[in-house]
């Protein structure tokens, strides 16, 4: 449910095949929501109505269950440690103590209101001895974890679930977005080496930072595409519709090259400060050799990769999936990857059953206990 456009993929998963068949596909303009959270339930309703009416239209199914990817302003990832003391006589570390450990962690976050959407471990100390690989088997007195944890607006998260049951769909599970792109857009040897993922949406932007194979920071700014086509039509005295062809190149209309290249490299500049601001605090500021992966409806602005490569001076690219080569071409634009990723996380539905989210607000450790799967083998 993006700012601009709410969009819904139905994908079939063939026995023997890896990737899903995309057999249906919907789409509507958003209505109601502003960066991320709802401002009018009914035409925002209205919106996941159409989307999932023209989806079940094209792959003749009627849609009762959905995953569910989420970004927006309040979209954020917290860092947080926590510990536990082994539990066995004989110092083993087994589940029950990452997760004691886990849950400690939790609790040190301030959330001050934001509910926990994902946890991901990041690294383990035994005995203050950090731990790589496996934990099992290995023995000690004191297990300590250091974890991401995924949040967002509580009140906001509950308005878009209450949207999505009003429209006759139960929600599986809650994938952060830039997690379902990332699943198809970029490469393990890149989220191995050091890689971003960039999301300029209508208005917000992600970013999402990748090292060791792990999420180490996720962010949103209240940014998007959207403020640039705004300063375009406002700085060259355009109807918005000219403006955005303008903005991704579509328009044969004759305006000064200079003065639109100024007003686009105005706003990216203020995208990029963000960007380059938030990985110079978690130090990772020309320090990622995979660089920066741009998607979303306004990664593709001409020029966007060089003007990137300075700013940031690190490798810049286009964001591209050959997972789903065959499918319409479409999908290949990079605003359909968010919800082209869930599909992936389709992939994993035997272990969600009928009613398995109903109680997401009254218990945490489901959240949790999901997350163990990040740290047992």
């Amino acid at each position: 449910m993006g700012s601009g456009t709410t969009r819904v993929i139905v994908g079939e998963f063939l026995k023997g095949e890896k990737n899903p068949k995309i057999i249906g596909v919907g789409e509507a303009e958003t209505k109601g929501i502003r960066h991320g959270y709802v401002v009018n339930f009914n035409d925002a309703l209205s919106s996941v109505r159409l989307a999932v009416a023209n989806a079940e239209k094209t792959s003749n199914i009627k849609i009762k269950r959905c995953f569910l990817a989420i970004n927006g302003a309040t979209l954020r990832g917290d860092m947080a440690s926590g510990s536990s003391i082994i539990s066995k006589a004989d110092g083993e570390v087994t589940s029950l103590d990452v997760r004691k450990a886990l849950e400690e962690a939790e609790t040190n976050l301030n959330l001050n209101n934001r509910k926990v959407i994902k946890s991901f471990p990041i690294s383990y100390r035994l005995d203050g001895k950090e731990v790589l690989g496996r934990l099992e088997g290995i023995r000690g007195i004191k297990l300590e974890i250091k974890a991401l944890f995924i949040t967002y607006n509580s009140a906001h998260l509950e308005d878009l679930l209450e949207v999505i049951a009003e429209a006759g769909v139960e929600t599986i599970d809650i994938v952060p977005s830039p997690i379902a792109s990332s699943q198809i857009v970029l490469s393990e040897k890149q989220k191995i080496v050091g890689a971003a993922l960039v999301d300029i949406g209508v208005e917000t932007s992600s970013l999402a930072v990748f090292e060791n194979g792990l999420l180490v920071s996720l962010n949103t700014f209240p940014i998007g595409g959207g403020d640039i086509t705004n300063d375009i039509a406002l700085g060259l005295k355009i109807p918005l519709e000219k403006a955005e062809s303008l903005k991704l190149g579509n328009s044969d209309e004759e305006y000064s090259k200079k003065k639109l290249d100024e007003i686009i490299g105005a706003r990216l500049s203020d995208i990029f400060e963000l960007i380059e601001n938030h990985l110079k605090k978690i130090k990772r500021n020309e320090l990622l050799p995979a660089g920066i992966v741009f998607i979303g409806g306004s990664s593709n602005i001409a020029g966007l990769e060089e003007f990137s490569k300075l700013a940031l001076k690190l490798p810049s690219k286009i964001g591209t999936s050959d997972l789903f080569g065959n499918s319409k071409t479409k999908l290949r634009d990079g605003s359909w990857f968010t919800a082209l990723g869930l599909l992936t996380s389709g992939g994993e539905s035997e272990h969600y059953s009928e009613g398995s989210f109903n109680n997401m607000f009254k218990d945490l450790k489901r959240s949790i206990k999901s997350s163990l799967k990040q740290l047992m083998p």
